[in-house]
Parts: C-alpha cells; structure tokens; sequence
C-alpha cells in the first residue's frame, strides 16, 4: 500500500538544485584553481531579487579594477555613474573616472575594454510606465553595458549593485559575463507607511525610499491624516497641526476595550518644507509619493480642530484609541469649502497625478442622525447614507481633476456608486478590485491576507508586534495580484500591487523595518516578475543572498525560519510500526548563522543543542513532537522561536449521525463580547438555536458582540487525509470528531490542517465570535487530491 507522507507547509528545499541565475552568477576559480593571480576570482555576490524577466549567461568574466572607466551619453546616465562610483568607493575602495561618451578602443586594440558604460535612452511618457522601466544589462569580457531609459537605467543600476559583493574584497572583482532583458509586470508597485498612529523622522522616511527603491519599488504611498494625528502643515489651517497633530496620550499596549492610556501626550508634524523634500529625494530615485488625506471618514484630528466641520457641535479630541470613531466630516458646504483648501496646498506639494482620499471605515451614525446630511440627501435623491458617501467623494474627485490629479480610494468607495475616474486600492480582500475592474476601473490590490505588513510575520505567541493577523513570508510571495475572476480585458485594469504598514504597535523606526524586512523583498518580486518565473524555493534561494546586503546597510530584518523546518503528518499505514522516524535537515535562511533546537517542549536558549547535521526525531503512534529553534547570526542578534510538529497517527474512524438527522448544521447563538476562543468556549445558554444551511454569520440581527457554534456531520467519500482551510473574523476554531483541529487567534487569516478520516460521517464544530469591524466566515474542505471548495452545510446532517 502507498505510504501517505502529508507536509503541511514548504518543502525542504533542492539545494543541489540552481536556476539559470545561480548558474550566471556562480563563483569564478580562484588563482588555487590554476587561475592567474591578478585574476582572483571572488564571489559575484547575492542572487537577484526580484529576479529578472530574462538572464542568460555568457562566456568570460570581466574584471572590475582601478583601470575601469565609467562612460554616461548624458546628464540621467551621469546620475547614475555618480551613485555607482559613489556605491564602488564607498564599499570596495574603487574610486573610479565618469567620463561622458562612449568607450573608444585604447591604443593597439581593435575594441573598447575596461568600461561601464551607461546609456540613457529617451522616455516614452506613454500610459504604461512599464514601457519605461525595461532596461538591458550586459556583462562581457571587455566591459560592462547598462542601458534604458531613466528609471529603467537607474533600476539596471540596482540589479548590477546586487552583482558585488556586500563586503568589500581585497583582491579584484571579476563578475561572470551576462546579458539580463528586464522589465516589470505591473506599473504600479508600492509601499505604504502609515504616520498618523506614530510619526518618524525625515531621515527615516528617506532610508525608507532606499529600500523600496532597492528592490525597485516605485511608489510610496504616504498616509499622512488619521483620527489620531494630522502630520502635514496646511499654511491656511495652521490648528490642523497646533491642535490636531497632538493627542494627550496613547492607549498602552493591548488596553483598547476597557481603555487604558499611558498619559504621555505625543504629537509632531511635517513641515511643507520637510515634504518638498522628501518628494525631491524621492523622485530622484523613480518614485512616485502619493498623498493620503482621509475622507469623510478617519477624521477626528481635524474636527478636534476645527469643529464646525462635523455635524455635531463638539467639541472633540484627536484620538487617543485605536479603532473607528463615529465622528465623520458632514456633507455642508463648509467642509467641502475647507477640503478643496487643504487640496490646494497639498496638490502644489505632491506632482504625482494621484492623491488618495481614503474613503474607509466612515461610520454613518453621525450622518443619520443630521438635519444637515438628511437635507443633502433629499436634495440629492440620494436614498441612503452610502449614497451620501459616493456623493461626496464624487464631489471630490469633481475638484481634484480641475487640479490635474486623479483619486484613489480604498474599496469601500464603491458603496453608493463608483466615481467616475476612481481607481480603487482593494484591502477587504480581492471582491473589491474585482468589481471595481470588472466596471472598468483601475484597481491596485492590496488585501490584508497578503499584503498588510503590521500582521505578524509567524503565530503571535512568537511574534512582539502585529496588529492581530499572520502574514508570513510565503503568503506574501504566493500573491498573484490578478484574480482567476477576472477576464483578459479586465485583468489589463490591475495596475499593481503594495505592502501595506500601519502602525498602531509600531512606535519606533526599528519596528517598522523589522516587521517590512524581508517581506518587502518577496513583494517586490510579486510586482517585478513574470507569474510564470516565480517560485518559492528559487525566491529563498536568492533571498539568503541578500541578508549580508542588509547587514551592511544596518537593516533590523526578521530572521526568518530554517529552511526545511515544516509540519510533518506520518499517517499509520497496514503493518507500520508503532513509531516513526522522520529526519530534519535544517538550513539557516542566512548564512553563516547557527540554529539551536529543543525537543522537549522548552524554547530553545543559548545553552540549548546545536544543530550541525541531520537531525532525527523519533515519535510515537498517536502522539507529536515539537522540534523548537532558534536561530543565531554572528552579530550576536537572535531569531524569535520557529517550530515544526511532527505527528504520527491512524485514521479518525467514522461515526453514525443520530437519527433521524436534520439537513444543514446545527447553530446556537451567543449574544456578548468574548476575549478569547477559550471563553468563547465556556459560554453558558444560547439565546438563540436552530438549524443552518450556509455559515453565512451575518444573518442573526445583530452587527458586533455575538458568537456562534455550528455543529453537525459531514461525510468523507473515501478513506484519506483530508485538508481543511479555515478564515474568521474576527476568531474562530475548528474540531473534527472531538479533536482541536485548527485555532485561529488572529483575525483575517486562512490557516490550514490535514486529518487523516476514514469514510463515512465525522463530527464537525465550528466556533466562531465577532467583537467589531469587518463579519465573516469560510470553512473550506478537500479530500485527498482535490482541490480545496467551500463546505456545504446543506450536505451536512445534525
């Protein structure tokens, strides 16, 4: 009989195993080699992330030395040999010539040698940018030749940085001879830094442009307004920042509801002068800065100072809690008067032809209740309170394009009606973008299972800082922005993709890059690479090139788990014995680090084992193991912990339903606001129960605060491991025939499970509880070799 061996998340890695990179850029023989001694070769260094539409490689190596010249045809090629002379002087110790022209034969020789040259072709300017992100790099024997227009020449600049080596070499850099035909697949490839919740300084922000054009990223999306700060200087409402920009306190830590405050007052802003400059930093290196100033909605920093804008007398204060505030902008004219001043001010400062308007999380309690809002409505024909929102984002987008740009908003701009030129950003998921392209608008997708940076990069028991979801390295670089939903002509409407960092947890700059690094990498390579050339375990591969390159640049990455370390599912077959051996062969994600284990159900330390070599562990039938590390650098920085569980087990055996069975799934409601699974677990009498045919939670009357419970059985077809794929919000858990299968203690995330079930019926519960926010549910199910579907409560029995 076939053995059933299930891994539950990556497989070990092919390190035998390279690409067409690895081969292109392998180390050159040393002079121990045979090799001449001013010929030592040296390490090209890291593979490319993102990794190239097309790299092939040649024939020779070409010898970057003293003697080398670099050549510019003009003044955006001269840019670019100013920052790679600077980039050579700076990390090898090479202080070489820029020269204009072209590289000319030396004396005695027919062909140019010992060069770089860099050619600035002329822009386009058409609609597509990508057009005029491609670039052509070619390394030969006698020299190196980068070409394309100014942002594709400055990104080819970024890949031949990743070809040197991170530390500098005292012998001569020899690279292997290449050619790479680049470009992007999406025009549109972005990262976003919330600096409403916590403020960084402007150095900050500039490394934070570093970085994302490192990875040739080229739009920053600046989220600048929010209920609990107002960071931009606007001259004609100087209170926007003497009231605005200060709040009294912070909550502390985790105390959102009952509210504790930490009763230290924190405040600041950006000058308009600090934001002409950052903008300039930033077009200097192709990105684009885009603008948020929220509306109608996120708002309470500016009613705190100016009142009159809400529609309730006040006064306010600017937030001191995480979360949605009630108070909104009112539709008057006042308020649109007062916006279209702000714009004024704010289109002068950004020349990107966006600005995003938010347009999310707006309460309508204020404006239900408003003599001032229900007069617009009726004056309008607008029949509710959502087409009050389109109108006045309508209006808004009116204004904006008189002044040259175009608004972008979060999905929830489509309720009431779509703007007419809106491009929407998807965070509730993908249904957004999809309706939004499939009514012709441009969309960037941006949804929070993939693409919010502030979720933890692992489960949160390991994890310091993260707003309440795991997103981990894999789940970002899996993301295909384009939806199987859509059709070609629709799909043509996705102009990108972007990470996405709010930073209510995140109080310092540390913070950030910790919880961005390395998943900003994986996200690059999402908006840069073709969908047919990704792959995950290549993309490690050249990941753990770029570790020393962060090194050197002081970047406080999360050190991500061993390569190799995954759940393992042994699944008793007839005449196995009663334990299973199963071997680890670890590697550390960044080289040159050390891993140490426990086995014990301790958290590995300093004293704990070393890793080096094979690692067997032994378990028996119908128990588990937990292999815990931790991994060290050679800085002395440590990893948090990673863990693997092995598990050997047999079938769960079917049972019989009890009859006469009901069709669907049994449903008890709880009514109350619940702080963990586990009290959710120990509610007391239902206020309501009876049968269900979906697990649709939105049904039952009531908004926030409830729970519910569907219990019931569904039948496995055959005898197999069977995967389960559960998504709740806000926490949700899931047991088959009595046993914990999968607990998801942070909102909007899927995890996954395998459970070996013989055929026939198996009890099913599902917990699930909803507190405030976003409401919603999926069990997904599959037997062996199919494809994961939605489970089908009218198929169950209670």
């Amino acid at each position: 009989m076939k053995r059933t061996l299930a891994k539950l998340s990556r497989a070990r890695l092919p390190w035998l195993l390279f690409g067409l990179i690895g081969t292109a850029l392998a180390p050159v023989a040393s002079a121990a080699d045979g090799a001449a001694p001013h010929a030592q070769a040296l390490e090209l260094g890291p593979e490319l992330v993102p990794r190239p539409a097309q790299v092939q490689a040649g024939e020779g190596t070409f010898t970057l030395d003293a003697d080398t010249t670099i050549y510019a045809n003009n003044a955006e090629a001269r840019a670019v040999a100013r920052l790679l002379r600077d980039e050579l002087a700076s990390r090898q110790g090479l202080n070489l010539a820029v020269r204009d022209g072209a590289p000319k034969p030396r004396r005695g020789e027919d062909e140019a040698s010992a060069y770089v040259q860099l050619v600035a072709e002329p822009a386009t300017g058409g609609r597509d940018a990508r057009a005029d992100e491609r670039y052509r790099l070619e390394v030969t024997d006698r020299g190196i030749r980068l070409a394309g227009p100014p942002a594709g020449l400055f990104y080819g600049y970024q890949t031949l940085r990743q070809l040197l080596p991170a530390a500098r070499q005292a012998a001569p850099l020899r690279l292997r001879s290449l050619s790479i035909d680049d470009a992007p697949r999406f025009a549109y490839r972005g990262m976003h830094l919330d600096v409403g919740r916590h403020l960084y300084p402007v150095a900050f922000v500039k490394r934070y442009i570093d970085l994302m054009a490192q990875y040739k990223l080229n739009t920053f999306h600046w989220h600048l307004t929010e209920d609990q700060g107002w960071r931009i200087e606007i001259k004609r409402y100087p209170r926007l920042t003497g009231v605005g920009a200060q709040r009294k306190e912070t909550v502390l830590g985790r105390n959102i509801d009952p509210y504790v405050g930490d009763g230290k007052p924190y405040g600041g802003f950006y000058t308009q002068d600090e934001v002409r400059e950052i903008v300039a930093y930033a077009r200097e290196r192709h990105i684009a800065v885009i603008p948020e100033i929220e509306m109608p909605g996120h708002s309470l920093a500016a009613l705190a100072a100016y009142p009159e804008l809400a529609c309730t007398p006040g006064p306010f204060e600017v937030g001191t809690n995480w979360g949605v505030y009630d108070d909104i902008y009112c539709p008057k004219e006042e308020t649109f008067q007062f916006l279209e001043n702000v714009l004024d001010e704010v289109v002068a400062l950004f020349p990107a032809p966006y600005l995003h308007i938010g347009g999310d999380e707006a309460p309508k309690t204020r404006w239900k209740s408003s003599e001032v809002a229900q007069a617009v409505m009726r004056r309008e024909g607008l029949k509710d309170e959502h087409e009050l929102q389109s109108y006045f984002i309508r209006r808004m987008e009116k204004f904006l394009r008189t002044r040259g740009k175009r608004i972008i908003g979060w999905d929830e701009i489509l309720e009431g009606g779509l703007a007419p030129d809106a491009t929407v950003m998807s965070w509730r998921g993908e249904a957004g973008g999809i309706a939004a392209a499939q009514q012709g608008h441009d969309v960037i997708m941006t949804p929070t299972q993939c693409c919010y940076f502030d979720y933890g990069q692992g489960p949160s028991k390991y994890e310091q800082w993260n707003l309440g979801g795991e997103l981990t390295l894999s789940r970002v670089y899996g993301y295909d922005p384009v939806p199987a939903a859509l059709n070609p002509e629709q799909a043509r409407h996705v102009l990108g993709v972007q990470g996405n960092v709010w930073t209510e947890h995140l109080k310092t700059e540390a913070m950030v890059e910790y919880m961005v690094f390395p998943r900003l990498p994986a996200l690059a390579e999402v908006g840069w690479t073709p969908q047919a050339e990704r792959d995950y375990a290549d993309f490690e591969r050249r990941l753990r090139g770029q570790f020393p390159h962060l090194d050197r640049q002081g970047v406080g990455y999360r050190i991500p788990a061993p390569h190799g370390l995954a759940d393992v599912m042994r699944v008793q077959e007839a005449g196995e014995g009663d334990e299973y051996r199963h071997r680890f062969a670890l590697v550390p994600a960044v080289p040159g680090a050390k891993i140490r284990y426990t086995l014990d159900g301790s958290e590995p330390d300093a004293r704990s084992a070393l890793i080096d070599g094979p690692l067997e562990v032994v378990v028996a039938l119908g128990q588990s193991r937990t292999l815990r590390t931790v991994t060290e650098l050679a800085d002395g920085r440590r990893s948090g912990v990673h863990e693997a569980v092995l598990r050997y087990r047999g079938y769960l055996p079917a049972s019989v339903p009890p009859r006469p069975s009901r069709v669907g799934l049994g449903y008890r409601l709880y009514e109350g606001s619940y702080a963990s699974l586990d009290e959710f677990a120990r509610a007391g009498e239902p206020s309501k129960q009876g049968a269900a045919t979906s697990l649709d939670v939105e049904g039952y009357g009531l908004l926030r605060r409830y729970g519910l419970r569907f219990d019931g059985y569904v039948e496995a077809q055959a005898d197999g491991v069977y995967r389960f794929a559960l998504q709740g919000d806000d926490r949700s858990a899931l047991y088959v025939d009595g046993e914990p299968v999968i607990r998801n203690d942070s909102y909007d995330q899927t995890l996954h499970a395998q459970v070996p079930l013989k055929r026939g019926w198996h009890r099913l519960r599902l917990d699930w509880y909803q507190r405030d926010g976003g409401r919603g549910l999926r069990l997904q199910w599959a037997a062996p070799g199919a494809p994961l579907r939605d489970l089908d409560a009218q198929a169950a029995r209670h």
